[in-house]
């Protein structure tokens, strides 16, 4: 038996669905699972777009045996190395001696790192611009470094305005059955992983994501066909235009993402206090304790707000151990243009307010309050007129929309 989707009259899905990984890429819980796409053109030529991770391979080849029902595979597009679209690579060139290899020399050289296989002499090696005449179909190949490895491109189908998109506009989560984007409930259902999915794995490169927006632009597209998750064929340009902020770490929303460590719960109640008196204000917030969340969680939410305020309790002279592996997991991430505050708490020599500040400002283009709130021990009655500051000062560097 077999599980593929059919795209157009002659593009097919033939990927798979993993709900057994826990931690996609060692890194990232994925609850909801995550898909491995890969996609079949029936043209006069028999084109495969990328293969799947190891985990789904059989199911794959299986797909891959329906959907040709008999006919030689004439192509295998390659356009990103990762495993996870790539350890299947062997077994489908194992089983199609007749294929010849479309990818680019960077990609070339990492299959050979990758694989004890030969392609020298079954391959086509492409550049920028390059194009495929497959029957019907015209391909062109656009190179997108960095989103997110060096040697990644991008295939446009210019005749039915496909883009395949390799690791760009892919989100996390397995398809339950569904193929495209609007058979669901997208914005309800998958966003926040769209944009989980965007902040950890490509988000560090938004310069270079900005490139390959700019390439895409000059075309018209009436699909996305990424690696992960849905397709998209409906609403396109309002996809495309959440990449434009998070590649430009613009924020979607105006409001405070508060995250906070706490050991004994007091930090944590200056938290608490400070977003009751935000939302007071009719200002959005979201709040986050550190040891529970996923730093993932809360990388994408860092890439959704306008404003950020850290509480931490100073921990063996210095940050609490996940405040300080967030905030550099952040900054490696490349975050800016945000306005940041900071709640330090310190029984004796309290120090995680500097600290934590001197992770922060070297990013670009961050604006921080002065207005640092410190505990000792726990907040006071006292110093409510401390918080009340802190809230006025972020409300004068907000614009409301």
């Amino acid at each position: 038996m077999y599980c593929t989707k059919k795209i157009t009259d002659d593009l097919f899905w033939v990927g798979g669905n993993d709900r057994r990984l826990a931690m996609f890429e060692g890194v990232y819980s994925v609850p909801d699972g995550v898909s491995y796409n890969s996609y079949i053109l029936l043209d006069e030529a028999a084109v495969l777009f990328d293969t799947v991770d190891k985990a789904v391979c059989k199911v794959f080849l299986e797909n891959i045996a329906c959907t040709l029902g008999g006919r030689k595979l004439d192509y295998l597009v390659v356009q990103h190395m990762e495993p996870d679209h790539s350890e299947s690579l062997g077994a489908v060139l194992t089983l199609h001696p007749e294929t010849t290899v479309v990818c680019n020399a960077k990609i070339a050289a990492l299959i050979k790192q990758f694989f004890d296989i030969d392609i020298a002499g079954r391959s086509l090696i492409v550049e920028e611009g390059s194009t495929l005449n497959t029957g019907k179909h015209e391909l062109m190949f656009l190179s997108a470094p960095m989103v997110h490895w060096p040697e990644v491109m991008i295939t446009y189908d210019k005749t039915d305005k496909i883009l395949f998109s390799a690791d760009a506009f892919g989100t996390f989560g397995a398809l339950n059955g569904a193929i495209f984007a609007d058979e669901v409930d997208f914005d309800r259902d998958y966003m926040d992983e769209a944009r989980r999915y965007y902040a950890n794995i490509v988000g560090k490169y938004g310069p270079q994501v900005q490139a390959m927006l700019k390439k895409i632009a000059s075309v018209e597209i009436s699909m996305l066909c990424p690696l992960h998750g849905f397709v998209w064929r409906v609403n396109i340009d309002g996809f495309i235009e959440k990449y434009q902020k998070w590649s430009t770490y613009t924020p979607e929303e105006t409001g405070v993402m508060i995250a906070y460590a706490s050991v004994y719960g007091n930090t944590a109640n200056a938290a608490e206090i400070l977003a009751c008196r935000l939302r007071d204000k009719g200002v959005k917030t979201a709040v986050y304790d550190v040891s529970v969340a996923s730093a993932s969680s809360i990388i994408a939410a860092a890439f959704r707000w306008s404003h950020f305020v850290f509480a931490s309790t100073t921990y063996n002279a210095g940050i609490f151990i996940s405040m300080d592996e967030l905030l550099r997991d952040l900054a490696a991430h490349n975050i800016q243009n945000r306005t940041v505050a900071f709640i330090e708490n310190g029984s004796w020599a309290a120090t995680s307010g500097d600290l934590m500040r001197k992770i922060i400002a070297p990013l670009k283009n961050m604006t921080l309050i002065d207005a640092t709130v410190r505990l000792k021990s726990a907040l006071k009655d006292s110093q409510s007129p401390e918080i009340d500051l802190l809230v006025s000062e972020i409300l004068a560097r907000m614009v409301h929309k």
